[in-house]
């Protein structure tokens, strides 16, 4: 027989997952800054703050989606959870977010060619009629930063439904 107190924390796993990738998706696209877009990844001070100030924006967002599903489920969220969940998610989020250090990480793992996939730097990039660069956001590196921040916002899931 199954352990209720197991099918419980799955099903709290489950819909602070959700919670936590819907708003990932409203505050990595709608909350962030055209200004922190283009900052985040550069080097220095500003860089660093801008790449802070979307991470706290996003953070927020998250809570702010997150915390209405608690309470109409009725979830038990501890504070504990809530606090490691959401900082493990945020700093893997700053990290990858400084642009250079995922860009080392796809190299690390072979997936330098596909991290360049849709940009001028990939030797398949799109071209216009014209024979010129055509801009997309369909990029390896953003299907690559993507999939980072699901594999984290899963971790944060779990360190909130179980703790």
């Amino acid at each position: 027989m199954t352990d209720p107190a197991a099918v419980a924390t799955a099903a709290t796993f489950a819909a602070v997952f959700i919670a936590l990738w819907i708003g990932h998706t409203v505050g990595d696209h709608w909350v962030q800054s055209s200004c922190q877009a283009a900052h985040k990844g550069l080097p220095g001070r500003v860089g660093r703050l801008a790449c802070t100030r979307h991470v706290l924006g996003l953070t927020a967002t998250k809570a702010a989606v997150l915390a209405p599903v608690a309470l109409v489920l009725g979830l038990d969220l501890g504070a504990a959870g809530l606090i490691v969940g959401f900082l493990l998610d945020a700093a893997s989020h700053w990290w990858a977010d400084r642009r250079t250090t995922l860009a080392a990480l796809a190299r690390t793992c072979g997936k330098a060619e596909f991290y360049s996939l849709g940009t001028p730097a990939h030797p398949a990039h799109p071209v216009t009629a014209e024979g010129t660069y055509a801009p997309t956001i369909g990029t390896g590196a953003y299907a690559l930063d993507q999939s980072w921040h699901t594999l984290w916002l899963g971790a944060a899931a779990l360190i909130i439904a179980a703790l």
